[in-house]
């Protein structure tokens, strides 16, 4: 005969067993009720200090001088152009390249590659320059990157 229809005082095995089921079923929902009221109260929460705030006009240069030594490429662009590998090749001392830019269209100062300031070729002893004529803000470096 199978132990579930065993009789063991007055029922069977499978009932005794479910009765022991309930009981440490009921314990363990005693004990967990009980850490429950016991657990802490919930605390406020921490207030942390500013990391941006209170600096002054010499902390921030000085926050300013750790990158005054990096180097960055700057460019001036006179214009643009498209070859085929054919006229590249082509190309001999004297040849003249057709930009896309006009004579006495302001050029590009590119930063790393990216748009700064507008300025016109100047020549300061012997040598070229660019007069900076508009700086580009960076608002508007972020206008023109959102497009």
């Amino acid at each position: 005969m199978s132990e579930a229809t065993e009789n063991v005082e007055g029922g069977t095995a499978e009932e005794a067993i479910s009765e022991d089921d309930w009981a440490a079923a009921m314990a363990e929902q005693a004990i967990s009720e009980s850490a429950a009221t016991a657990a802490p109260a919930a605390q406020p929460a921490q207030i942390f200090e500013n990391f941006g705030g209170d600096m002054t006009r010499g902390a921030v240069m000085n926050e300013l001088d750790m990158i005054l030594d990096i180097p960055v490429q700057i460019t001036v662009e006179l214009g643009r152009t498209k070859l085929t590998i054919k006229n590249l090749l082509q190309l001999a001392h004297g040849s003249v390249v057709e930009l896309d830019a006009m004579a006495g269209e302001p050029m590009d100062v590119l930063v790393n590659g990216t748009l700064i300031a507008q300025g016109e070729v100047v020549v300061v002893n012997e040598k070229f320059g660019i007069r900076l004529t508009d700086i580009i803000t960076p608002s508007e470096r972020m206008r023109k990157l959102n497009r």
